[in-house]
């Protein structure tokens, strides 16, 4: 499979920004000046409006990839949103316009569309039920299920030997 792309990065960053930590979900963007920096290393603005339209965007590619939500869900966020083809001496590349402060949203939106076109199936979220993080399966089998196999995944694989065993015992 090939390596992760920084769109996919951000598209993790913004789905991942709500973590369980110590049994209670962490808004990874709940301190405005700590978001806004956080989406300016992403390559935003960090501004108030920006961060307002990645809430949205994640709230929407949540519900989306969890199959709470249809994809037009997610049509809002693309409103006034166009790629205009740019011809240069080795071809054309194309260019997105989208509306100041929109640009990082927009983005993840498109990665996400691109992902299920191209690779559908591949996002989704954690199998661990009490873990709320998504994960992109770059694994040639498509099989991977946790977010992390250090941590969902080895208790996951804990939880199901605990359970045999007792089930073993009785």
């Amino acid at each position: 499979m090939a390596e992760t792309t920084p769109d996919e990065d951000l598209l993790l960053e913004v789905l991942n920004s709500t973590p369980v930590v110590d049994g209670r979900v962490r808004d990874m963007y709940a301190d405005a000046d700590q978001a806004r920096a956080r989406l300016a290393a992403l390559g935003g603005r960090g501004t108030a409006e920006e961060l307002g339209a990645v809430l949205s965007a994640r709230r929407a590619l949540q519900a989306v990839v969890r199959g709470q939500e249809p994809a037009t869900a997610l049509a809002p966020l693309l409103a006034g949103v166009t790629r205009v083809p740019v011809v240069t001496g080795e071809g054309v590349r194309w260019s997105l316009e989208a509306p100041p402060g929109r640009e990082l949203a927009v983005r993840a939106v498109l990665t996400w569309a691109h992902l299920a076109e191209h690779n559908p199936g591949r996002l989704r979220p954690c199998a661990n039920d009490e873990c709320l993080l998504f994960l992109i399966d770059h694994s040639k089998a498509g099989t991977a299920r946790w977010c992390s196999m250090a941590v969902c995944g080895n208790r996951m694989k804990a939880r199901r030997h605990h359970e045999r065993s007792r089930a073993q015992d009785r």
